[in-house]
């Protein structure tokens, strides 16, 4: 069975944004689709995130998996993808941060560097989609570095903002699309 895990941001939800539009998109396809809820999204710690996608994805390792993160649930991927042992057919990775920003809160996820090549060893496809004007996760500073280092295929949505339910996206169709690739 595919299946795909998506994980919201910083002070995030399951169904903000536009998460909640894609997995009714996915649905309709008879792809099962669920949001976790992130522990502490006003304070997160990135033991509890990583150890909460490991929890979820656990229970489905004998199936087709995909994830699917926005800002901070993105880097939250990386890390649960440089221990685990399952293997992914595609990851989405959505305004991720892949070092320190502005934002304090979320340091605990930047204390050491990403380690990129476990990272690649554990899934087949990989995309990232960053918005061009995204004022907190900037993108020659995150996007462009994550795709070097991933290897991974790379959408700019120019005026997209920070690709958040604050900047007005309630469906991202770049994301689908580049799911729909993958599922195929």
């Amino acid at each position: 069975m595919k299946k795909v895990f998506i994980i919201h941001g910083f002070e995030g939800s399951p169904n903000g944004a536009w998460r909640g539009w894609l997995m009714s998109e996915l649905e309709k396809d008879d792809v099962y689709a669920c949001a976790l809820p992130m522990p502490n999204p006003e304070a997160p710690i990135q033991k509890e995130w990583v150890d909460e996608i490991a929890r979820v994805v656990e229970h489905s390792k004998d199936d087709e998996l995909y994830l699917v993160g926005h800002s901070l649930g993105s880097t939250a991927i990386l890390r649960y993808l440089e221990t685990t042992k399952i293997m992914f057919s595609g990851v989405i990775l959505v305004s991720a941060p892949v070092q320190e920003t502005f934002n304090r809160k979320i340091d605990n996820f930047f204390q050491v560097s990403f380690d990129y090549e476990a990272i690649k060893t554990k899934v087949k496809k990989k995309v990232v989609i960053h918005g061009g004007n995204d004022p907190y996760v900037l993108i020659e500073k995150h996007g462009d570095v994550l795709v070097k280092e991933l290897d991974a295929e790379y959408f700019v949505i120019k005026e997209g903002g920070h690709l958040n339910g604050s900047a007005g996206w309630h469906a991202l169709p770049e994301c689908l699309e580049a799911l729909n690739r993958m599922l195929k």
